[in-house]
C-alpha cells in the first residue's frame, strides 16, 4: 500500500519545500505521455492541496458546479478518515468547475453544493505551456461537519489522487486501482496519507 507523509507548516505553503506525490499508475490503456503529480500540507486549520498535469491537449469545456468535469481534463482527490466509511471526492477541471460528493460508494453518494465554493475552498487554477495546475484548501471545520466530530488534521487518511479525461480516455492514479474498467470509486484501493507529528 502506498503511503505519503503530509507535512505540517506554520505559514503559507512554500510548495518548493513540500514532497511530491506522483500519479504514476497508468490505467486502462491510457496515453503514457500524460504526467500528473500532487503535494499536500496542513497548518492545522486547513489541508492545502496542489495538483498539476502535463498534457498537450488540455480540455476545459465545463464551467458550472456539478458539470461532468471528469469528461474534461480533470484532477481528483478522494479521501476519508480511517475510522469512517463515507469518503469525499473533489473533481476539478482547468476552469475550476468542481464536482464535490460524499458517500460510501460510487453508487451511494450525494452532491455537496456550496455558494461561492471557489472562495470557500480558495480555489485557483493556472495554465502552463505544457499543461495546467490547481490549488485549493479544505477547512478542518468542513470535515468536522460531515463526520459530526471535532476533527483535527492528525493520524491517517485513506486516500487516492487521480488524473482523468473521460473524453480523451486518460487515467492516472497515485495508488493502484484494481478494476478491469475505469472506476475511481474504490476506497478498498486507497493508499495512506499520514499527517506529520
Amino acid at each position: 500500500m502506498k503511503e505519503y507523509l503530509i507535512k505540517r507548516i506554520t505559514a503559507a505553503p512554500n510548495w518548493a519545500e513540500i514532497p511530491e506525490l506522483k500519479l504514476d499508475n497508468v490505467l486502462w490503456g491510457s496515453d503514457d505521455s500524460i504526467k500528473a503529480g500532487a503535494k499536500l500540507c496542513t497548518n492545522g486549520g486547513y489541508l492545502f492541496v496542489h495538483m498539476w498535469a502535463t498534457e498537450e491537449d488540455v480540455l476545459a469545456e465545463y464551467t458550472k458546479p456539478l458539470s461532468p468535469v471528469y469528461k474534461d481534463s480533470c484532477l481528483e482527490f478522494f479521501f476519508k478518515l480511517e475510522s469512517q466509511d463515507n469518503y469525499f471526492n473533489f473533481e476539478i477541471n482547468p476552469n475550476g468547475a468542481m464536482i464535490l460528493q460524499y458517500g460510501v460508494s460510487g453508487f451511494d453518494r450525494f452532491h455537496i453544493i456550496r455558494e461561492e465554493e471557489k472562495e470557500y475552498f480558495d480555489m485557483r487554477t493556472n495554465r502552463m505551456p505544457d499543461g495546467w495546475g490547481l490549488f485549493y484548501r479544505i477547512p478542518r471545520t468542513f470535515i468536522s461537519t460531515f463526520y459530526n466530530i471535532e476533527y483535527e488534521f492528525q493520524g491517517t487518511l485513506q486516500a487516492n489522487m487521480y488524473k482523468c479525461g473521460g473524453a480523451t480516455r486518460n487515467y492516472l492514479s497515485w495508488s493502484r486501482v484494481n478494476s478491469e474498467k475505469p472506476n475511481f470509486h474504490r476506497p478498498e484501493d486507497f493508499g495512506k496519507m499520514r499527517f506529520e507529528d
